[in-house]
């Protein structure tokens, strides 16, 4: 929380801190304050009572004719443009509810939005990947930035910032076979009369690489159960790539989409972000998966805190399944003045088959060249689902290359 008026009465024996003179305790005290200060400054409820030079607007779905019918159609396989700004502004918050016989109809749909008159889309993700839901799946998602609220996670919410110099517009695309019958959707923004004094637009990208083993011998080996661990050797293909990007910038967010068709932990792969033209070592090398997300020891609970966490966890045997992270760099956006590559190592020595999504979250200037192309919804699809019946095959092809005999399991 930011405190706008950051004051702690002080009551000290004036020794404990090996002062033996007031006047040098209280000189320091007043560093402490006047250093601790501007990171307090400025703090959320300042503009709750300081004159706005905005003003506060909004586009929605709101019925025309004043009826309740506060929704739009988009039929299948169509596009609308559900908000176009002809202005100067910010966009504060953007609220999304639907209703679809398609029950993948947050991954069938997408969200485009573009700034200022571009040709090339900044925000180009699939809806419920965008707001913090994997796999067309609707959960709790309770976060700074992005929450899916109740019921259930059907209410969709971004509280990011989205700046814009002469306008804005965003599309939903349905890629679905059948109809969002019912879309309800905000754009709460600010109209601004101030230039922006920065160039820097809202991006988000979506990535989904299928990856393999990357060892020597092809093995899943991991935590040393097939023999012995190899060292990491790098090469740039043998990683996720989570977002690369040429221009000024900062990048401030990552959701993470895990499908692992291995009970084993999929998360002992490191993060290797190179910053400004460095792409042989890595300016912030990280130590585990979980790490970057901020917890640790391979964990397997939901936990949401409003810059890092857990909402969705595999609830099979151990790491089976789909796990969704999420790391927002809130307090430090991670900046980049040329270029910027986020790698992802899948297993300790890029060892695991791991089906992984990430959408990340930047700021830049807009880029002359179009992001990558995303994918149609077929290529998106979810991996099938690996459950009790095909461990209890595995089992029967580990017991049939033991002769069928009196086997445990951990022969």
């Amino acid at each position: 929380m930011h405190i706008r008026n950051f004051q702690i009465p002080i009551v000290l024996n004036p020794n404990l801190f090996g002062f033996t003179n007031k006047k040098i305790m209280i000189l320091f005290f007043g560093i402490f304050y006047l250093s601790a200060y501007p990171l307090f400054a400025d703090g959320w409820e300042s503009s709750l009572w300081k004159e706005k030079s905005y003003r506060n607007q909004r586009v929605s779905s709101a019925d025309p004719t004043n009826g309740n019918d506060d929704f739009i159609k988009i039929t299948k396989k169509k596009t609308v443009t559900i908000a176009e700004i002809k202005s100067r502004g910010v966009i504060k918050h953007i609220w999304m509810t639907l209703a679809s016989k398609d029950p993948m109809a947050r991954k069938n749909a997408v969200i485009r939005i573009y700034w200022d008159n571009h040709p090339h889309a900044s925000v180009e993700v699939p809806l419920g990947e965008f707001f913090g839901q994997g796999w067309g799946e609707e959960y709790i998602m309770n976060s700074a930035p992005l929450v899916a609220a109740p019921k259930k996670g059907k209410s969709m919410n971004s509280y990011f910032p989205m700046p814009f110099e002469s306008g804005a517009r965003i599309e939903i695309e349905n890629e679905s076979e059948e109809d969002i019958s019912n879309f309800y959707f905000y754009i709460d923004y600010e109209e601004w009369k101030e230039p922006l004094n920065s160039n820097l637009r809202f991006h988000a990208q979506w990535s989904r690489n299928v990856t393999k083993s990357n060892t020597t011998n092809g093995k899943e080996n991991e935590w040393g159960l097939l023999g012995e661990t190899e060292k990491t050797v790098f090469k740039k293909e043998n990683y996720f790539s989570v977002l690369e990007t040429e221009g000024k910038g900062q990048f401030v967010g990552l959701n993470l989409y895990v499908d692992s068709p291995t009970p084993l932990w999929y998360g002992e792969g490191d993060d290797l972000i190179f910053i400004d033209g460095n792409q042989t070592e890595a300016n912030l090398k990280g130590t585990g998966t979980e790490d970057v997300f901020n917890t640790a020891w391979s964990p397997k609970e939901i936990f949401m805190h409003p810059y890092f966490g857990y909402p969705r966890v595999s609830d099979s045997v151990g790491w089976l399944g789909r796990t969704h992270l999420y790391r927002f760099w809130v307090e430090s956006p991670i900046r980049f003045e040329k270029n910027f590559l986020f790698l992802l190592e899948h297993g300790h020595a890029n060892s695991l088959t791991l089906d992984l999504i990430a959408v990340a979250y930047w700021y830049q200037g807009l880029n002359p060249k179009p992001m990558k192309d995303l994918p149609k919804k077929d290529s998106r699809s979810n991996k099938p689902e690996i459950n009790f019946r095909h461990i209890h095959k595995w089992r029967d092809s580990f017991r049939s290359e033991k002769g069928y005999g009196e086997i445990w399991g951990n022969e």
